[in-house]
């Protein structure tokens, strides 16, 4: 089931669309079916490519709660002085 980018030509919204059988694309903005479908890319993923996504979502969303303790930290310690 391929999903298919399109833009409007009436009302210039971009927008996505599940493509089954004989559906016909129509702006869910403005419910125009003048579209004009738009040049995707292919997207694939690998278990290494998973691995290296997951690893780097762990290493920059570690610093976030990091940061969010550090500031906790910092707020009771002015708020018992």
């Amino acid at each position: 089931m391929p999903i298919y980018e399109y833009e409007c030509r009436e009302c210039d919204h971009p927008f996505e669309l599940l493509v089954l059988g004989a559906t016909t694309a129509a702006c869910p903005a403005c419910e125009a079916t003048d579209v004009e479908k738009l040049v995707s890319l292919s997207s694939s993923s690998s278990d290494s490519s998973r691995r290296r996504n997951i690893s780097l979502a762990r290493k920059y969303g570690g610093k976030d709660e990091i940061e969010k303790a550090h500031a906790e930290h910092d707020a009771r310690h002015k708020h018992s002085h």
